[in-house]
């Protein structure tokens, strides 16, 4: 079951659900879950190992950073490539999970999200691949809604345990995967 904005807000001012929602969220929410926002952009280089037992990710560097009140775009030419982060960060109970969708927008421009789910449990920032698959060079403000969470009851579920917790966005080194 997909849960709508009045039990959504209900959850955001008693259990913290999402934090750092926009004002626009908080008191006009749009369908059933949130728009989120384009807080961190990260390149990525080196080489990746994804393994049975073992995992590393890229190498990541921190490029753009939303701050309050202050107007910065970045230029996302065809073909590349980003992790991107939002500005608000959840605090998922061990009945709700939340799946992402790019806003339409979003797509119609050219740029195509590589989405998960926050599993039930799971709290920090959101984390997703940002790639302009279109023709065009698309400008996009730090801040901008790009993103739509839908927010489902899990019933019989378990906690994430997983090591993402907490929203990092990439392996310090090869690790094991618990």
């Amino acid at each position: 079951m997909i849960l709508g904005p009045e039990l959504l807000l209900k959850l955001v001012k008693e259990k913290k659900l999402v934090e750092g929602l926009a004002e626009r969220e908080l008191t006009t929410p749009e369908g059933a879950g949130f728009d989120l926002r384009l807080g961190e952009v990260y390149t990525i280089s080196g080489s990746a190992f994804l393994g049975i037992t073992h995992r590393e990710t890229p190498k990541i560097e921190k490029i753009m950073e939303y701050t309050e009140g202050e107007l910065r775009t970045m230029i996302i030419k065809p073909g590349e490539f980003f992790l991107v982060s939002t500005i608000e960060s959840v605090h998922l109970p061990l009945d709700i999970c939340t799946t992402f969708i790019p806003r339409t927008t979003t797509f119609r421009s050219g740029l195509f999200l590589r989405t998960g789910v926050a599993q039930p449990g799971y709290e920090g920032k959101l984390t997703f691949g940002l790639k302009n698959e279109g023709p065009i060079t698309v400008e996009i403000e730090m801040g901008a809604r790009f993103v739509f969470a839908q927010f489902h009851e899990v019933v019989g579920g378990t906690q994430y345990k997983g090591q993402w917790q907490g929203g990092r966005v990439t392996t310090e080194r090869r690790e094991k995967q618990i």
